[in-house]
């Protein structure tokens, strides 16, 4: 005798151990209806909202930091020759190859031109008076004299003051105005008096007339450039910055050099 399907269902509905051993498929309405909303997703999905979660999270309390324009970041970007390309990278590069070389060898080349500057201005006609041997006098003396005394001054005041605060900037102008400045004005104006032939006395008597002058001009003019060089550039740039700044003091330094 067989019973009729909704007798089956309801027998099966109100019997849970019967409803456990009778597969479902046969009686699909024993089923409940799928809830697209409350169904759990698919484990695919569930990866994907993690990740999603967990960004927006990450955004919410990490937030992108402003680049400054602090000393320390400037000399972050300064000191990174592989980033930049061109002349600016080749001479980056120079500087972490060969540090002592290149830095004499831009000393040289900013004598010698502030010397050609400086003839351009004090002699009438430059074409027909100008004094090669001046201004490769003024080459020898940034080759082998300038750019050596800058690179181990420069990294001596690193090691002894490392930090760029304004105490240690102020220390440093002060020495370089007591100390460097002093010595490296005496050995200017010496080495030019010999290389033009000049007797020891005739050499004290022109250290005594311009040594006191340059001095004190200096004082006026270097403590701006200092500033500027130990505030914010890295060490190995600061002989480059330097030196720039002594293009326009050399044209007044070899004017006082070479005057009579």
């Amino acid at each position: 005798m067989s019973l009729p399907i909704r007798h089956i269902q309801r027998a099966t509905m109100t019997n849970p151990a019967i409803s456990r051993h009778i597969p479902k498929r046969f009686f699909p309405c024993l089923v409940p209806p799928r809830n697209r909303f409350l169904a759990n997703p698919p484990p695919h999905r569930r990866r994907y909202h993690h990740r999603l979660a967990n960004t927006k999270t990450h955004h919410l309390h990490h937030k992108t930091p402003k680049p400054s324009l602090s000393p320390t970041r400037f000399s972050s970007l300064s000191s990174s020759p592989s980033r930049k390309s061109g002349l600016v990278g080749w001479y980056l590069r120079m500087l972490e190859s060969y540090p002592l070389a290149t830095k004499s060898v831009t000393s040289s080349l900013i004598f010698a031109a502030a010397d050609i500057t400086s003839q351009m201005i004090t002699l009438p006609f430059f074409s027909a008076s100008y004094d090669l041997i001046r201004t490769s006098r003024m080459a020898i003396y940034g080759l082998l004299i300038l750019g050596p005394a800058q690179h181990k001054w420069f990294n001596f005041l690193s090691k002894i003051l490392p930090k760029r605060d304004m105490p240690s900037t102020l220390k440093k102008i002060f020495m370089g105005q007591a100390v460097f400045g002093p010595i490296i004005n005496t050995v200017f104006f010496s080495y030019n008096g010999v290389l033009q032939g000049e007797s020891g006395p005739e050499i004290i008597a022109r250290l005594k007339r311009d040594l006191l002058p340059t001095i004190l001009s200096g004082a006026l003019f270097w403590p701006v450039c200092d500033f500027v060089t130990f505030r914010f550039m890295p060490v190995h740039l600061q002989p480059l910055l330097n030196s720039s700044c002594a293009y326009v003091w050399t044209i007044y330094l070899t004017y006082m050099a070479n005057r009579v």
